[in-house]
């Protein structure tokens, strides 16, 4: 009976707001009204509402957005007779329109996401498990850290088996012709046959590589006999409670068929990297692991993404397996469970931690495949109308999929204001006056809501510059797929790459140009505004969209100007005791930080004199679960003399099972460390200060993707580019 009540109160006030709302009333009281709306949003928006007060709050921002579109769908677009100006015109509020859609979704979506779940009890009758690790390429080394790490979680022996799944020994890759091939694979298949064995694995491979990564798991299932099943990517890596506070939902809810936990990456990608962003600003990922799937969860569509999840046998079972028809196998089983009334959770805890693509061009593949793979779910599977899905699992999806489109409306928006500034086309029928009234109010609007949503976890136009960097090599991959949709196939995505030196990205060119052309905008600008006095208001406004496109792009220069990174493995920090063992001496010494291939090693002043480099050594700490050893052996790289002592940087020379799981054991068994640093990042900048913060970060980056450039074509041929920032650091 309330909620009926309430849900009539609210529906009165949706048809009294929509009448409000098409009021027809002057410029000078639609501004009003406007600023008034806004202020009361920031002003609930400080004191951080919850339950129905934040509810209000948004309400308030939605308003604003429809009575935008309202005033934009019947006072701006060009008459259809003009053709030159309709259909730019017609392009740029579609566009907008499809902003607005998607912006609607993700208010119903996480407008009310749900809180941190309570940990699970653990059934009294734990159940068997099986562990799949699938692997196509990746080195033995960087397996065998995973590997460490899935053996190494908090489980009964008996009651887990970790499989590796290797599909790039099997015996149609062995009995190749092309001899090279064939002994690269049959070489790799018994070095990780011989790994398996040291770590206490199961080694799996299978006869053809059919339907990628999704045949690869079946094949696990056909082979295994758990009522769970886990799965980690090659390198994704677990900590030690990833089953004790996942496994324990499965015996509260019979239904329940995924347990998805998020992506922690401890390394950059390319965007973070080259603009020295990781360490302080949250990641990509955090928005949708942080508040997406948590948003999901409520409506029971919170879905697989590939990795570090547990799923129920009996459910896959249903489906014959993990769904392979499109190439992103995870988000079409999930979609396919809930439709035939399963259920899902989302826990909100990093609990593994794994590697992304370094470079652009990595990057760029890795996204291209996910942009292909849910536009052929939307095509094949429909979302909207698929049979068995509830209305808000519907909408959910349509979220999920529809989001690949950003490309189509991004390039409309980065070209819109160039027909007018270089052609004259009026493709948005607007005064100065209307444009702050509306437009400016509607861009406030949007700016606030997204930040009130998502503030802490994704920073003012890195949403806007994280899909510019995409949409380029996006949009003709998402038209290939319209055109063919079977035609895609799973490419497995690049990581642990290392870049010895600066250089521009293969893929960057397009930026530059698009750069060039902004550039020349701008003098449009200048030159309208000159020649044309009576229309200074309009060129100003939009020489001003021009300029905030030419910084957007200016920032992608940044992104495409690859900075030198030698190091294939990203170091982490941590602090843990340990004794280092130097020429027959026990000297107390400390882990500063640790990566799969070495660490740096603290060691006090009056411990030891002198460490000779190039020497061999060891470190000994104790572990966190049973290893069978505590000493980990080293080669010193380099020794660095500080007021206090000595740093010594080292490399890890495994030789046995026992060094890879200490290797795991100091980086990844404590998932507490990843919560920390994820904390560490969120803090919500605000819109006046990150826009701030993001006009001085594209100045900058503009000057160094040119200098990236000026160098290129150089004389000296040199490819190898100065980093002033990477200079500094050295000298000190």
């Amino acid at each position: 009976m309330n909620r009926a009540l309430f849900g009539l109160l609210w529906a009165i006030a949706a048809v009294a707001a929509l009448l409000l709302i098409t009021l027809p009333i002057s410029l000078q009281a639609q501004l009003i009204a406007g600023t008034a709306m806004l202020l009361a949003f920031i002003a609930l928006r400080a004191v951080r509402p919850h339950g129905a007060w934040r509810l209000v709050a948004l309400s308030l921002g939605t308003a604003i957005v429809i009575r935008y579109v309202y005033w934009r769908t019947t006072a701006t677009i060009p008459p259809i007779n003009q053709p030159a100006n309709f259909i730019p015109g017609l392009l740029l509020y579609l566009a907008e329109m499809y902003n607005v859609f998607m912006l609607a979704l993700s208010l119903f979506v996480v407008s009310r996401p749900l809180p941190g779940r309570p940990p699970p009890t653990m059934p009294a009758e734990l159940p068997l498990i099986d562990v799949f690790v699938p692997s196509f390429n990746e080195d033995a080394r960087l397996l065998a850290t995973t590997l460490a790490a899935a053996k190494a979680m908090d489980y009964p022996a008996d009651r887990m088996t970790v499989w590796l799944l290797d599909d790039g020994g099997t015996d149609q890759k062995c009995n190749s012709e092309q001899v090279e091939e064939a002994l690269a694979a049959q070489h790799r298949r018994a070095t990780l046959m011989k790994l398996c064995e040291d770590l206490g694995v199961r080694y799996l491979t299978r006869a053809r590589n059919e339907h990628a990564k999704a045949g690869n798991l079946n094949n696990g299932l056909a082979h295994s006999t758990g009522e769970l099943v886990a799965v980690f990517d090659a390198d994704h890596a677990p900590a030690r409670d990833f089953l004790t506070s996942t496994v324990g939902y499965f015996a509260e809810h019979e239904r329940l068929f995924l347990v998805q936990t998020p992506h922690f990456f401890i390394n950059p990608d390319p965007l973070e990297r080259n603009l020295r962003t990781f360490e302080r600003m949250p990641s990509e990922n955090e928005m949708f692991y942080g508040i997406i799937q948590r948003g999901l969860d409520k409506w029971n569509a919170s879905f697989f993404c590939g990795s570090a999840a547990v799923l129920r046998r009996k459910a896959l079972e249903e489906t014959e397996g993990f769904s392979g028809r499109s190439i992103t196998e995870d988000c079409e089983t999930a979609l396919e469970l809930h439709s035939r009334g399963w259920h899902s959770i989302y826990v909100d805890k990093p609990l593994i931690a794994g590697l992304q693509p370094a470079t652009f061009a990595s990057f760029i593949g890795q996204r291209t495949r996910w942009a292909q793979g849910m536009l052929q779910i939307l095509m094949f599977s429909f979302p909207p109308l698929k049979r068995g899905l509830s209305l808000a699992q519907r909408l959910c999806y349509m979220s999920s999929t529809l989001f690949w489109f950003f490309p189509i409306p991004r390039l409309i928006f980065l070209v819109s204001p160039l027909f007018y500034l270089f052609f004259g086309a009026e493709i948005f029928i607007a005064s100065g006056g209307e444009f702050v009234a509306y437009t400016l109010m509607y861009m406030a609007a949007n700016l606030l809501i997204q930040n009130f949503l998502y503030g802490r976890y994704r920073w003012p136009w890195i949403s806007e510059l994280y899909e510019l960097i995409q949409s380029i090599y996006l949009l003709p991959a998402l038209i290939s797929v319209a055109f063919n949709p079977t035609k895609p196939t799973f490419r497995v995505t690049a990581k642990n790459e290392s870049l010895d030196r600066s250089h521009i990205s293969a893929l960057g060119g397009p930026f530059y140009i698009l750069f060039a052309i902004l550039l020349v905008g701008v003098a449009m600008t200048a030159w309208r505004v000159w020649s044309q006095p009576y229309d200074a208001d309009l060129a100003l406004i939009v020489g001003g969209w021009n300029l905030l496109n030419l910084l957007m792009v200016g920032c992608a220069l940044g992104v495409v100007s690859e900075r030198r990174n030698p190091q294939s493995s990203h170091r982490v920090a941590i602090t843990r005791r340990c004794d280092f063992l130097y020429r027959g001496e026990v000297i107390p010494a400390s882990i500063e930080d640790v990566s799969i291939g070495g660490a740096r090693i603290k060691i006090l002043a009056d411990s030891v004199e002198h460490v000779e480099r190039g020497e061999a050594s060891s470190i000994r700490f104790e572990p966190r679960s049973a290893v069978g050893s505590d000493i980990l052996p080293l080669a010193i790289r380099n020794v660095v003399k500080v007021d206090n002592g000595l740093v010594v940087g080292c490399r890890f020379m495994p030789a046995d099972a026992a060094h890879y799981r200490l290797i795991a054991d100091l980086l990844f068994a404590n998932s507490a460390q990843w919560s920390a640093f994820q904390e560490s990042r969120r803090t919500n900048i605000g819109i006046i200060r990150g826009t701030l913060w993001f006009v001085k970060l594209a100045t900058i980056q503009s000057g160094r993707g040119l200098a990236y450039l000026f160098r290129h074509f150089g004389a000296s041929g040199n490819n190898e580019f100065p980093d002033p920032e990477r200079a500094r650091e050295v000298k000190q």
